[in-house]
């Protein structure tokens, strides 16, 4: 028998609706969970036990009442990394600086949560600021790769990368800047969705860099995370993100952006030889798959950089003038960097940024999506980063965070017992196509049902 925290949000939702498991249950099957499991993994920081249980027994009343034909998650259990405000909890965004702030208003996306029944779990970790890391001088210690222990989950999600990974939650959210929903989500072997700039509400989550900051799902499967993402969006006039899934993919068009990372010296070769298959078998799914040229990932990254240093900088500023102690020692150099900027500087990236997202723009208009790999390593080991020194970890996510389109991140393989994921990357708010093509490969391999030996 499937352990409850095991079920699909679907499977959970449709057992909570037929009565077959109350939400009570769920939600206290998911507490043993992280009692059993969080003290290896490090994923959750806040647990409130008698909360969620109250959630659970709100939700149930909500179910016998029949309030559940539109609410498909009603009931399932969420967590959040700690950058959401929560009425009434601290958001300390993994620094000694925000110690003792607790919020008084719920992040937008908080109250979406609750108006769809979810059963806010708790907070997870996060680098400091989502800054950087992992480092060793933060209120919690950085959580552990369920894969293995001795490896990072990547950043600045971490633990919500970890408490998905590790079977703790079918669904945390996380933020983006650069590749934080991501990244982790790669080394992890689960599912994350960067939506379209703006998709899901920033109010009340704590700015890194204002235009470059996305929220966005990390999830079990792509199914989970796109009713995830469904429940908490303003969806407007955009498509559902699960309008397309089960659908065929016979006739779409994807772009191959394998010059973005084949003959990088840093790329592991497992992971080219990964990215090549995961596009075969889109292949053999009826896809058809073509060749592109993206424009130049350097200058995306270079123009990136610039943007995020000076608005980070500028979120910070006034802390760092008045207790700079207070930041870890990673943090507070990666936002000196910001110092040395201009006006000048920033204006020059802005315009650059739009001329890259037209480039980017102009591809996907020839085809329905992009695939290129998402990290060009599996994750590394905690090994490298114990001197104190910034380590680099290649990716290649940043420039969707410059451009806004929408980015979903599979798994498609191993690297020495390591996760490796794909990107696949839509026009904007068509979060409908990449999930539909996500799931179609996730249905067509093993990799998403291999688990990691907890």
């Amino acid at each position: 028998m499937t352990h409850p925290c095991d079920l699909t949000i679907a499977e959970a939702g449709e057992a909570l609706r037929n009565g077959t498991l109350s939400a009570v249950e769920l939600a206290q099957a998911h507490l043993e969970r992280i009692e059993q499991r969080n003290d290896r993994l490090l994923a959750f920081i806040d647990v409130n036990p008698e909360a969620v249980l109250q959630q659970a027994r709100a939700a149930d009343a909500r179910l016998t009442e029949g309030e559940c034909d539109d609410l498909p998650m009603l009931g399932i259990p969420v967590a959040l990394k700690d950058l959401f405000d929560v009425a009434g909890t601290a958001t300390t965004c993994g620094s000694h600086v925000q110690a003792g702030q607790v919020a008084t208003q719920d992040a937008v996306v908080v109250q979406r949560i609750q108006s769809a029944g979810a059963v806010l779990l708790g907070k997870v970790a996060t680098y400091e600021f989502a800054l950087t890391g992992p480092a060793f001088d933060q209120p919690n210690p950085p959580p552990r790769n369920p894969w293995n222990l001795d490896h990072i989950t990547g950043g600045s999600s971490s633990g919500s990368a970890a408490a998905v990974a590790g079977g703790l939650v079918r669904c945390a959210l996380g933020t983006d800047t650069g590749g934080s929903v991501r990244s982790p989500a790669a080394y992890c072997g689960i599912v994350g969705l960067k939506p379209t700039y703006e998709r899901l509400s920033r109010q009340g989550v704590f700015p890194l860099s204002d235009s470059l900051d996305h929220v966005g799902p990390l999830a079990a499967c792509v199914a989970d995370a796109a009713l995830c993402f469904d429940a908490f969006a303003e969806l407007a006039d955009a498509p559902a993100a699960t309008q397309w899934l089960w659908k065929s993919l016979a006739g779409l068009r994807l772009g191959y952006g394998r010059d973005w990372f084949a003959d990088d010296p840093a790329v592991d070769p497992q992971a080219v030889t990964a990215m090549d298959a995961a596009a075969s078998q889109l292949s053999l799914l009826e896809a058809r798959i073509e060749p592109v040229d993206l424009p130049d990932y350097d200058l995306f990254e270079a123009v990136g950089t610039v943007i995020l240093q000076a608005e980070a900088l500028a979120v910070h500023k006034k802390a760092l003038g008045t207790m700079p102690e207070r930041y870890g020692r990673a943090a507070l150099r990666n936002l000196i960097t910001g110092t040395v900027l201009t006006p000048e500087h920033l204006a020059a990236a802005r315009a650059m940024q739009q001329h890259l997202s037209d480039e980017m723009d102009a591809v996907l208009h020839r085809v329905d999506a992009l695939i290129t790999l998402t990290t060009l390593t599996p994750a590394p080991a905690f090994a490298a980063f114990t001197d104190g020194q910034p380590v680099w970890t290649p990716m290649r996510t940043f420039p969707f965070n410059l451009t806004g389109h929408p980015v979903l991140t599979v798994p498609i393989g191993f690297s020495n017992g390591l996760p490796l994921g794909m990107q696949i990357i839509g026009k904007r708010n068509d979060e409908a196509r990449i999930c539909q093509i996500g799931q179609a490969f996730e249905q067509s391999t093993d990799h998403s049902v291999i688990k990691p030996n907890l």
